[in-house]
């Protein structure tokens, strides 16, 4: 597996690459029909594109973004695609401005495949726009050789544990962070409650005062927690996975009070005109084999069974967060939030991220 800093840069080059190849075949180099995929960056293994477009004798053009919001914003802005792989609440407000188009599930024989554990979500509940692309957890990844099995037992309040002052990343996020302190406070992330939202910024800075320095990490946690930096970080379980594939004294822990379980699914957008192309892809993506080097290749968890196992079984074997637990009572999937309660969340992590 490509170290994943490495693939990075490759990415970077890639995405440039296709979105050039897309230009060329636009001015009329080419009569072939354009399939344009926005998608979250080190999110497929490359060589499936390529294999994609000699089968259907079509172009892709494959760009990719950093975060739910900055793909928003660029939709926003005018730009058109035909298939993005946007997250669970995201996928939610898209539904709610009338930006998809339904999936046509007769096009998708492949879709038998997929367990449906994972459908049926509460962003979309009859999967009439999505498609399950990628899943997971947030939990805390953790060095056996220095963290105590009795802590384990303090779920999210282990990150509170001034035994492992200056020894943990959070993650650099605003909603999984505050779904940290909620979910100990035995509140629902999803909560809109302005004291309930109080509390959680209360539990956060505290937690500055008595673990300092707390790093606020994103990807750089991975070589980090690789090379035994720190103790404790909170992480998405397809990276936990691959930390532990590259260090074997870490473990990846769900807590007891529960966490977010995510979905990244693929939808077709309103201003999509290879409709049919569009359904192609995605029953593409869900082939077994396609499925099964997509997971291996990015280290998270695959929708598609057969896929998933074969992970499972020889490249993930014995890591846990490669199968995290979806089915927990107490475990939730992250809900759009309206404006209002959006901007207090914001207001609110900035103090977070400006303590001292």
């Amino acid at each position: 597996m490509i170290h994943k800093q490495l693939r990075k840069r490759i990415w970077g080059g890639f995405s440039a690459a296709l979105l050039l190849t897309g230009l060329l075949t636009g001015c009329g180099a080419s009569s072939k029909p354009t399939l344009k995929v926005y998608s979250w960056g080190e999110y497929i293994d490359t060589s499936l594109l390529t294999e994609f477009e000699h089968e259907y004798n079509c172009n892709v053009i494959y760009e990719t973004f950093d975060s739910n919001e900055s793909m928003y914003t660029k939709i926003q802005s005018g730009e058109t695609y035909d298939i993005l792989v946007p997250s669970d609440y995201m996928i939610e407000r898209l539904i709610k401005e009338d930006r998809l188009q339904p999936i046509d599930w007769s096009l998708l024989p492949n879709a038998d495949g997929i367990d449906p554990e994972v459908m049926g979500k509460e962003f979309d509940p009859d999967n009439t726009y999505s498609v399950p692309f990628f899943y997971g957890t947030v939990g805390i990844l953790y060095d056996t050789t220095i963290v105590d099995e009795a802590d384990l037992q303090d779920g999210w309040e282990l990150l509170r544990n001034e035994k492992y002052a200056g020894d943990i990343y959070m993650y650099d996020s605003e909603r999984d962070s505050f779904m940290v302190a909620l979910k100990a406070l035995g509140y629902s992330m999803n909560t809109t409650d302005t004291d309930e939202i109080d509390e959680a910024y209360e539990w956060l800075i505290e937690q500055r005062e008595q673990m300092a320095p707390v790093v606020y990490a994103g990807d750089d946690v991975i070589d980090n927690m690789i090379s035994g930096n720190k103790a404790l970080a909170v992480v998405y379980s397809g990276d936990a996975a691959y930390i532990m594939a590259e260090n074997e004294d870490l473990r990846y822990l769900e807590p007891k009070e529960g966490t977010n379980v995510w979905e990244d699914a693929m939808v077709i957008t309103d201003d999509c005109t290879e409709v049919e192309l569009a359904h192609a892809y995605i029953n593409f993506m869900l082939d077994e084999e396609h499925a099964y080097a997509n997971t291996v290749e990015v280290g998270y968890t695959s929708p598609v069974i057969e896929a998933r196992t074969r992970a499972a079984e020889n490249d993930f074997a014995g890591l846990n967060a490669y199968l995290p637990d979806a089915t927990r009572a107490q475990d939730e999937v992250f809900r759009y939030q309206e404006q209002e309660t959006k901007e207090y969340f914001s207001e609110l992590w900035t103090k977070v991220k400006a303590a001292n």
